[in-house]
This record gives C-alpha cells, structure tokens and sequence, in this order.
C-alpha cells in the first residue's frame, strides 16, 4: 500500500514537472511580476499600439451593405510580440469595410499593429488592428539603396551615405525638435540647410575653392527661394494651412503657436536644397575641370562655359523640381478635375496655390544659382589660376 502510495506520489511529481517544471516559459519572482503589472498599466494608461504576428486566421464573417457591397470582420490568432504582454496570444478583430478607404487586409504570418482593451484584472478582452508593420521592408530597401551607392559610387558612395545620415540626424534631431519648441523656423531652416550644405559639400569634395564657390551659390540659391516665397506668400496670403497636416498642428500637445508661413518657407528650403546643390556643384566641377585643361583659359571665356553647362541643366531641374510637387499634388488635382472644377478656382484654393509658389519659388532659386555659381566660381578659380600661372613664370 506505501509502496503504491509512493509510486503515485512520484508520478504526479513528474506530471507536475512535465507540465510546469519543463515549461519553456519563464518564471517570475513577485517583485518582476508587480512590475509587469506596473507596465500594464502604464501601457494601458498610454494606449500603447503593440506589435504582433498573425499566427492563424480564425473567423470570416460577410454581412451584406446596401447597393450590393459586403463588409467583412475577420477574428485573428495573433501573438503579441513586444511591451508587457509580450508572447501572450489573443484574438484580434479587423474590421473591413467597403465604405472606408483605410482598410486593411492581413494575410497569416503578417506583422501588424495592434490596439488592446482590459479588463480590471488587466486582461485583454478586445483587441483591433491598426496598421500593418512595414519598417523592416523599408529598412531593407535602405540597406539596398546604401549597398548600391557605394558599389556604384565607391568611396564618393560611401562619402554621399555618410552625408545622408548626417543630413537626416541634423532634420530629425535638430530642426524639428527646435522648430517644436517654438523657435522661429525660417531662422532654423535657414541655418540647418546652410549647415548641412557646408558639412556635405566638404566631405564630398574636400575644403578647396571649387567647394567653397559651391557653398555659396547654394546658400544664396535657396535663401533666394526661400525669400521669393515668403514675399509671394504674404502678397498672395497663403495661410500655410494648405493641408490637413498643418491644420493637425494647431491641436498638438504642445499648445505651439507656429507661424505657419515660415513652416511654408521652411519646407520650400529642404525641397530645394538637394536640385540647387547638385546645380551649383555640376557649375563649379565643369569649370574646375576646364581650368585643368587649359590653365590660360581667359576669365570671361570661363563664365560663357560655365552658363551654358548652366543653360543645359536649366531645363531638366526646373521640371525635376515642378513635377515633384505635381506628383504629391496627384491624388488632389485628380479629385478636383474628377468633380469639374474650373482651372482659376483651383488655382486660387490655398492648397493649390502654396504648392506653386513652392515649386516657382524653388525653381526661380535654382535658375538664379547658375549665374550666382558662375561668378563666384570665375573670381575664385581664375584668381587660382592667375596665382598658379606666375608662379610657374617666375
């Protein structure tokens, strides 16, 4: 009897063990346990949006709309993948609606964001999806795009995706934070852009004279189009609320009172800072270049070549700049000629026109570069070369 009494001892020992002991879940102590608990909370509080995996779709189901269209909720097996309920699996509901133009449609083994609702016991009892994750495929688009670069250009490859990052850390950490905390964005803007055009056009082409001609018919290229935009922006009394994203600012946090018009004449800046970079670059190497060549090239025979190198580029950089802000405009020029709305209301809506003078503005400052590099180019490289041609006399 002790004998079996014993046996059916072990036994539960080991059933325990196999289901508990062997889990491959981790244990907690109290203490870890109280501050997950804590982070439940303060997630809930927050709305926090968490990440998770589609691991099964469990449940269809269609209802019929009128005029024939069909709405459809589907239930999801999902497993949360990060915050304080990371790995618990839960249904999730994704609702899909004919009438709506933010659907969202989720195939097994998807990633995608998450809203949750608990219970007292925090618990989650309902869950919806938000958003579909796709930062991983930008993030190996990036990769690409870098790799590329540098396979290409080699070490100006490298040079250009260093000056990148460097760009992208000077907007995001820089400009923005200083611009949300109530400082005057064309002040910003101005010195940001001309910061980055000074880093980038050192690196990429080292502390010479044609670098230095570079940099200063940018910075008067894109301070030209930042005032032909302000000018024309005040005249015409473009409000900067052109957009549903500017209106959205009004409600931030924050209570900011932005001055719209100079986030108007901040974004035309950014625009056209890489088009009149590479114009005022092209300028100045091809005059370099043409010195090389021929050292007793005349002062005035150097500004003729290099305003027809300009006169070429003239062309095709006024389109790139235009048809970039006709092709963010796309969807909006398309509804406005869908419902038969005349071109002079178009043009006069506020929208509308704060994208011309974006695009004008940018361009007219683009032009203006070519003669501005130019000169200054001409007066710097031809003083070199004067210098180099006595020396070698002497």
């Amino acid at each position: 009897m002790k004998k079996n009494i014993f046996i059916l001892i072990v036994l539960l020992i080991i059933i325990i063990s196999i289901f508990f002991g062997c889990s491959s879940e981790p244990r907690h102590t109290i203490e870890q346990w109280e501050k997950i608990e804590e982070q439940k909370i303060k997630e809930t509080q927050e709305g926090v949006q968490y990440r998770g995996k589609i691991l099964d779709i469990i449940s269809e189901e269609t209802q019929e709309l009128e005029g024939g269209l069909e709405s459809r909720l589907q239930v999801l097996e999902v497993k949360i993948t990060n915050g304080a309920f990371k790995n618990e699996i839960i249904e999730v509901k994704n609702c899909i609606d004919p009438n709506s133009a933010y659907n969202i449609t989720v195939n097994k083994g998807d990633g995608i964001f998450i809203i949750t609702e608990v219970d007292e016991d925090l618990n989650i009892n309902n869950a919806y999806v938000t958003g579909l994750i796709r930062d991983k495929y930008i993030i190996f688009l990036t990769v690409a795009f870098i790799i590329i670069l540098i396979l290409v250009g080699r070490f100006k490859g490298l040079k250009a995706a260093i000056t990148l990052a460097l760009t992208g850390v000077a907007v995001v950490k820089i400009m923005l934070p200083l611009i949300l905390r109530g400082y005057n964005p064309i002040l910003v803007s101005a010195g940001i852009s001309i910061g980055i055009i000074i880093i980038t056009l050192i690196i990429i082409g080292g502390f010479n004279r044609k670098t230095l001609s570079t940099i200063i018919g940018t910075s008067i290229g894109i301070l030209i189009a930042g005032i032909f935009a302000l000018v024309f922006g005040n005249v015409s009394k473009l409000t900067g609320l052109g957009n549903e994203e500017a209106r959205m600012l009004m409600f931030i946090p924050q209570e900011i009172n932005f001055d719209f018009r100079g986030l108007l004449f901040s974004g035309i800046i950014l625009a056209s800072l890489g088009a009149v970079m590479d114009v005022s670059m092209s300028i100045s190497s091809s005059m370099f270049e043409i010195i090389k060549i021929d050292p007793t090239v005349k002062k005035s025979d150097l500004m003729s070549a290099g305003m027809s190198v300009g006169r070429d580029i003239i062309g095709t950089m006024s389109n790139t700049l235009i048809l970039v802000y006709v092709g963010c405009s796309l969807p909006l020029m398309l509804l406005f000629m869908a419902y038969d709305i005349s071109f002079i209301e178009i043009v006069n809506k506020d929208m509308i026109a704060s994208e011309i003078v974006r695009a004008l503005a940018g361009s007219i400052g683009l032009i203006l570069t070519i003669p501005i590099t130019v000169f200054i180019s001409a007066n710097l490289l031809n003083r070199k070369n004067i210098k180099t041609t006595r020396h070698r006399r002497l």
